[in-house]
């Protein structure tokens, strides 16, 4: 009898030592499943993360490029007002220059006809 007990007992030891064997590789195949998904959860943000700078470089580059094109378009424009504006004063000092020659040439013509009536 007691040699049946003591099989008896380590028959039920060796089927609560599987059953615990058991348990411990599906929580060790559940642990595992629970950690690659959430890697694979926070890979997708960092995929994601990863594709959105790239963007943002892109755009960066273009904006760049075109705040470049810009000032160089910018500065043409400038260039061509200033060169206008010169231009405006030229023609209003050479309107003024021409009022000085007209009314200097008004002033000899007036002395030469009153030197002419003068000498009939």
């Amino acid at each position: 009898m007691l040699s049946s007990a003591v099989k008896q007992h380590q028959a039920k030891q060796h089927a609560r030592r599987d059953r615990q064997e058991k348990r411990k590789k599906e929580a060790i195949v559940a642990s595992s499943a629970l950690t690659h998904a959430l890697v694979d959860h926070l890979n997708g943000g960092v995929a994601q993360a990863y594709v959105n700078q790239k963007k943002l470089d892109t755009e960066t580059k273009i904006l760049q490029a075109n705040a470049s094109q810009f000032c160089r378009q910018t500065t043409q424009w400038l260039k061509l007002v200033d060169d206008f504006n010169t231009a405006l004063k030229e023609l209003g000092d050479v309107e003024n220059w021409a009022k000085s020659i007209e009314t200097d040439m008004r002033t000899i013509s007036s002395a030469l006809e009153y030197a002419y009536t003068k000498s009939e």
